[in-house]
C-alpha cells in the first residue's frame, strides 16, 4: 500500500506544513518591502521631479531667436557656439541632433570669422577633414598638430580659452560643407537637442546629499544594498525563531 503522507512535497504557494506556511509568509513580506523600496523610490522621483535647465540652456534661450533669424550679434553667436559645444561634448548624442549642432557650430564660426578670416578657416577645415579621413591612428603626429592648429585658430573666435575643455572638440565637430548656411532642418532640430540634453528632472531627492553623496545615488547604490543584506539577515533570524517555537532542530 502506498503511503498517504506527502512529507517530501514542497509548495511555496500551497504549503503543507506550519513551518512552510510561516516561511512563505515572511518571504512574501520581505519581497514586498524590497519591491516597495525599489519601485516606491522610482515613483517618488517621478512625482516630485521638476524640469530644471542647466545655465547653458538659459544662455541659449537668450540668443536663439536672434541666431535663428540671422540677426545675431558677435556675442550671440559666441554664446550659441559655446552651448552647442557643451551639448556635443556629452555622450551618446542622437545623430540627427549632432548633425544639426555641427551645422550650427560651423555656420556660427564662419560668421564670426568674417570675410577676412573666413576663407582661411574654411580652407583649414577642409584640409583637416581630408587628413582625418586618411589616418589610421588618432595619435598620428600630423593629425594631432593639425587638430591643435585648427582649434587654436577657432577658439579665440568663439571666445574660448585654450584651457577650456570644449576647445578640444572644435576641430572634430566642424564641417566645411555646413559653414555657409544654417539649414532649415537644423533650425528645427536644434531646439529639441538643447531641451533634451540641457534640461534635467530634479527634486530634493536628487539635490539632497548624505555623507557627501547625492541622495538618489546614496539610496540606490548604498542603502538598497545594505537593505538587501539586512532583509536576508532578518529572514535567517525569523526562521531560527520560528523553528525554536515549533521545536524544530537542525
Amino acid at each position: 500500500m502506498e503511503s498517504q503522507q506527502n512529507d517530501y512535497h514542497i509548495s511555496f504557494f500551497k504549503p503543507t506544513t506550519e513551518i512552510a506556511r510561516l516561511n512563505r509568509n515572511i518571504v512574501v513580506i520581505l519581497v514586498c518591502i524590497w519591491t516597495l523600496a525599489i519601485f516606491g523610490f522610482q515613483i517618488a522621483l517621478k512625482v516630485f521631479e521638476k524640469p530644471t535647465p542647466e545655465p547653458a540652456y538659459l544662455a541659449y534661450e537668450q540668443v536663439w531667436d536672434q541666431v535663428r533669424s540671422g540677426n545675431a550679434a558677435e556675442e550671440d553667436l559666441q554664446v550659441f557656439a559655446q552651448v552647442s559645444l557643451s551639448v556635443l561634448g556629452k555622450n551618446f548624442i542622437d545623430p540627427v541632433y549632432r548633425t544639426a549642432l555641427d551645422n550650427g557650430l560651423s555656420w556660427a564660426l564662419n560668421n564670426l570669422a568674417g570675410p577676412e578670416k573666413g576663407p582661411l578657416l574654411k580652407e583649414q577645415v577642409t584640409e583637416f577633414e581630408k587628413l582625418r579621413a586618411g589616418i589610421e591612428n588618432i595619435t598620428d603626429p600630423e593629425y594631432v598638430n593639425a587638430k591643435k592648429e585648427l582649434a587654436s585658430l577657432s577658439a579665440p573666435l568663439l571666445g574660448l580659452s585654450e584651457m577650456d575643455v570644449r576647445t578640444s572638440l572644435i576641430s572634430i565637430e566642424l564641417s566645411s560643407s555646413m559653414m555657409d548656411i544654417l539649414s532649415q532642418e537644423s533650425k528645427e532640430a536644434i531646439p529639441g537637442a538643447m531641451s533634451l540634453y540641457l534640461i534635467h528632472p530634479q527634486s530634493f531627492l536628487t539635490d539632497g546629499r548624505i555623507l557627501g553623496f547625492p541622495f538618489h545615488y546614496f539610496y540606490t547604490a548604498i542603502f538598497l544594498l545594505v537593505l538587501f543584506v539586512g532583509l536576508c539577515w532578518l529572514y535567517c533570524v525569523r526562521t531560527d525563531h520560528r523553528n525554536a517555537l515549533l521545536g524544530i532542530k537542525d
